[in-house]
């Protein structure tokens, strides 16, 4: 605040606490009165008081004119205070008589919305568990703002799938639907059949701890004896990114032998992993079944979908993941190439030990097709045979494609394609998630030992058609992706495989 004359800042203060307006300032006291207006108003000015009595300070005033004015505001707040609790208490008389409504209503609202999102469906001896419906007990399922899922669980899971993609919500959301049944209480799914579990044991990520002077791995290892230790057939077990916490080589072999263990038990449970070598052991299961989560192309983006299906995902999706969280690019694109030049020549050298024992003479004597209940012995040699058909189709393909590919580009004056690489996509396995959106050329390996060539633009699509036919359940594929989406090259590039391969197949 300035004064007309232009004279120093003041400052007006409403002090809550002692429900006063106060001014600051300088008191100005001229050394002969004249009885101008300005005068009149210096002379009203008072010394500030607080609450108690006592002096505020030098600076501090106001005037009766305040005083009055604050008393008057004063008086108006406490009628208007009175005023609305003698309506508030007008209003509680009238639902005094109705309350009892009230109440029974907001009950009944909140058992609605539960029976809406819950279903109690334990049933005691049931063989397996199966939930249809299952969300997420921390969503709102009448929002819509949930993913369901179907379970129908007869044995142990182990699943795999990209990074974010549902692996820990899922093992969490069991887990509740489980306890939740067990106790009697509402499951969050449509419809739910649990059987009575004598334990629910459930081991998410692991960390360190200081004070008993044992690392991450060691806690995990402490709780894994404790669950392979008490697991019995009607225990439902849950393990999330096991033997994440040492070396990938000795982790997956010992994620391999308690996945072989739990499986022994025959308990329920699932085994979620990112050691996509826990299939490449020869690992001695019966009955575990293989889950992934799956994932879709949004905006040219692989995304998860959080949906259970079949199979095997043997991608993580670990730079696309990094690069939605802002990692920067320059890193990422380092990391490629890094990766790119120790695995490619790991799976380079591995193929061609492979070509080595593929070649050789005692091994092909295994294309002999043989009786496997007349002839047990022969049941090794006849899945080498297989393996054999497999390196053999994708010498062909890529012989065939890679020259193909680079006469295509050099016509169309496009940049020639890097070295080509086909993928296996075993019986029991999924197209990675880096297939979607993509366009490619695939081998179907069938059971009968056919081959069927084709080109698609929807890999998981086309795979799980083929699947479904009768017989096709357990075929094989061999695939390699071609830059660029239902492009001139695709087509020439699969009038000259299909041809080809099939003259090699016969």
């Amino acid at each position: 605040m300035t004064s007309p004359l232009g004279g120093p800042k003041g400052e007006i203060l409403y002090a809550r606490e002692h429900e006063a307006v106060w001014f600051k300032g300088k008191r100005f006291a001229p050394s002969v009165w004249a009885g101008t207006p300005g005068e009149e108003q210096i002379k009203q000015l008072r010394p500030a008081f607080d609450s108690k009595g006592k002096k505020v300070g030098e600076e501090w005033f106001t005037t009766m004119k305040v005083e009055d004015a604050l008393a008057r505001y004063h008086e108006a707040g406490e009628k208007a205070k009175e005023k609305v609790l003698e309506l508030l208490r007008g209003l509680s008389a009238e639902l005094q008589t109705k309350i009892n409504i009230l109440v029974f209503a907001s009950m009944l609202l909140v058992i609605a919305k539960a029976l809406f999102g819950h279903d109690k469906g334990t049933l005691h001896g049931a063989e397996g568990m199966k939930i249809t419906g299952l969300s997420p007990y921390w969503f709102d399922a009448a929002q819509g703002g949930a993913v369901k899922n179907n379970v129908d669980m007869k044995s142990l899971f182990l699943l795999t799938g990209p990074n974010g993609g549902g692996k820990s919500s899922l093992l969490r959301s069991i887990c509740a639907a489980a306890l939740l049944g067990i106790c009697g209480f509402m499951v969050p799914a449509e419809s739910a059949i649990i059987p009575h579990f004598d334990s629910i044991m459930l081991h998410m990520k692991s960390y360190d701890s200081p004070a008993d002077g044992k690392s991450s791995f060691q806690v995990e290892m402490s709780e894994i004896r404790s669950i392979i230790t008490r697991a019995t057939s009607k225990s439902l077990v849950l393990i999330d990114e096991i033997c994440r916490g040492t070396e990938t080589a000795k982790g997956t072999c010992i994620a391999g032998s308690i996945i072989e263990t739990l499986d022994a038990v025959s308990c329920l449970g699932i085994v979620s992993t990112h050691l996509h070598g826990i299939f490449d052991l020869p690992l001695r299961t019966k009955n575990a079944v293989f889950k992934a989560m799956g994932a879709e192309l949004i905006d040219n983006q692989t995304m998860p979908t959080w949906k259970l299906i079949d199979g095997i995902c043997r991608e993580s999706l670990a730079f696309e993941t990094a690069q939605r969280e802002g990692v920067p690019v320059e890193l990422i694109q380092r990391a490629e190439e890094l990766y790119t030049s120790v695995y490619a020549k790991d799976s380079l050298r591995t193929d061609k030990s492979k070509s080595k024992q593929f070649n050789a003479p005692t091994v092909q004597k295994s294309y002999i097709v043989t009786d496997r209940q007349s002839h047990p012995e022969k049941e090794v040699v006849q899945s080498g045979s297989i393996e054999i058909l497999c390196k053999e189709v994708e010498t062909a393909v890529v012989s065939i494609c890679q020259k193909r590919l680079t006469d295509i580009y050099k016509n169309n004056d496009i940049l020639a394609p890097s070295a080509m690489r086909c993928v296996l996509i075993g019986s029991k396995e999924q197209p990675p998630p880096s297939t979607i959106g993509a366009s490619s050329v695939y081998v179907m390996l069938r059971p009968d030992r056919k081959l069927y060539i084709g080109e698609t633009d929807d890999l998981q699509g086309r795979v799980r058609a083929h699947r479904l036919k009768d017989g096709m359940q357990n075929a094989s594929f061999l695939y390699f992706l071609v830059p660029g989406r239902a492009s001139l090259a695709n087509s020439k590039l699969f009038s000259s495989t299909s041809s080809q391969v099939k003259v090699f197949a016969n």
